[in-house]
């Protein structure tokens, strides 16, 4: 699979929990670390956008087209698992990994 790929889905999915987080519970205790959070999301969904952007200028139509419905697919996945208390961290996770991933596209 290739990094654009992986960055398309690990960054939509990352914002969709932020998104799906809504329940005081599950949100960070400190209202810091929920600012970067919201910050991580807001900028993984720009970067998101952006790759969809760069995908049909730099690849064949196709492969943007592929990594939207994989981003979609992984979004409904994550939909259907339902609240965890480990979204969070997930979320972070995705995101932090999902921006240098895009870096990585870009920038080579």
């Amino acid at each position: 699979m290739s990094t654009y790929f992986m960055a398309m889905m690990l960054l939509s999915g990352g914002s969709f929990i932020r998104t799906k987080s809504n329940a005081p519970e599950m949100r960070p205790a400190s209202a810091a670390s929920d600012m970067v959070w919201g910050l991580l999301a807001k900028a993984a969904l720009w970067s998101w956008l952006g790759l969809i952007v760069y995908g049909f200028y730099r690849f064949h139509w196709s492969q943007p087209v592929a990594a939207v419905l994989a981003s979609l697919a992984v979004n409904a996945l994550i939909a259907i698992r339902g609240p965890r208390r480990t979204w969070p961290m997930l979320s972070y996770l995705f995101c932090a990994v999902g921006l240098a991933a895009a870096a990585v596209v870009v920038l080579n």
